[in-house]
């Protein structure tokens, strides 16, 4: 009986194995349709490596509010670009969870879905939270550091004795989307188990207004690189380069992006 049993299990495992590896390996070919093979290769690359740049920028400072306050009192440059490449690399990372969540979709559909459903939810949370970042940033100039520790004491209170704010619902989604998707990401070989796993370390990361790095920042950070960057890199191998009038318009676009920000409203 035992040995029937143990057959089973193993015979199931091994048929799991197969499973995932043809997975694995069907899943390399596939090309994201949108928003294409380029901007989902710079996601996957670039917008880990900007959190991480942010995440040790940072890092010499405390993580606690008061502290980075005070960090960007003294440092306001050096603040402003941690914080800066730490929100931007977050809004980078859609195109990068729209590609992982497409390749879990393919066998996993119902975890391709929930997965990049939920931490593009968290995505949108975080952003949030670096306008308040920016907020409070920028009232200091104004209002000095004095008034702005009692002021953003007194917002986490009233944050906390809110009774319902969209964005607070949606905390949720910003930590286990990421274990949702690293499990996805196992069960249909579109990722192997230690890359998974680091995918799913993300859910370590602190939320919230004017939070620092933490140790854990780097083990979650560290993490999200390790999953994506070599997922980006294997993208931009699997194809020819960009057309020359791909590339012109790319410098058109960019080129006008700067002009208009040189020449437009501040504010």
């Amino acid at each position: 009986m035992d040995l029937d049993l143990r057959g089973r299990v193993n015979r199931r495992r091994r048929a799991d194995a197969d499973r995932r590896a043809a997975n694995a390996r069907a899943n390399l070919g596939r090309r994201p349709p949108f928003p294409g093979r380029w901007v989902s290769a710079a996601s996957l690359i670039g917008g880990p490596v900007l959190i991480m740049i942010g995440t040790l920028l940072r890092s010499p400072f405390y993580f606690f509010v008061p502290y980075q306050l005070v960090a960007y009192t003294r440092h306001p440059t050096l603040i402003t670009a941690a914080y800066a490449c730490f929100a931007l690399g977050f809004v980078l990372l859609w195109p990068a969870v729209m590609t992982l969540a497409h390749r879990i979709a393919v066998t996993h559909p119902l975890w391709g879905m929930w997965g990049g459903c939920l931490v593009i939810v968290g995505l949108f949370t975080r952003t949030f939270q670096y306008g308040t970042d920016h907020l409070a940033f920028h009232l200091t100039d104004v209002l000095g550091l004095r008034v702005m520790l009692d002021g953003v004491d007194g917002y986490y209170l009233a944050w906390r004795d809110t009774v319902w704010h969209p964005f607070r619902a949606m905390s949720g989604p910003a930590f286990f989307g990421w274990v949702v998707l690293a499990v996805g990401a196992y069960r249909s070989g579109a990722l192997g188990l230690g890359r998974s796993i680091a995918l799913g370390l993300m859910s370590a990361l602190a939320l919230g207004t004017l939070k620092g790095t933490e140790p854990q920042s780097f083990v979650a950070v560290g993490g999200l690189c390790l999953a994506f960057i070599p997922l980006g890199v294997s993208l931009l191998r699997d194809g020819p380069p960009p057309s020359r009038r791909a590339v012109v318009w790319i410098v058109v676009l960019v080129a006008v992006h700067v002009l208009m920000t040189a020449i437009g409203p501040r504010g």
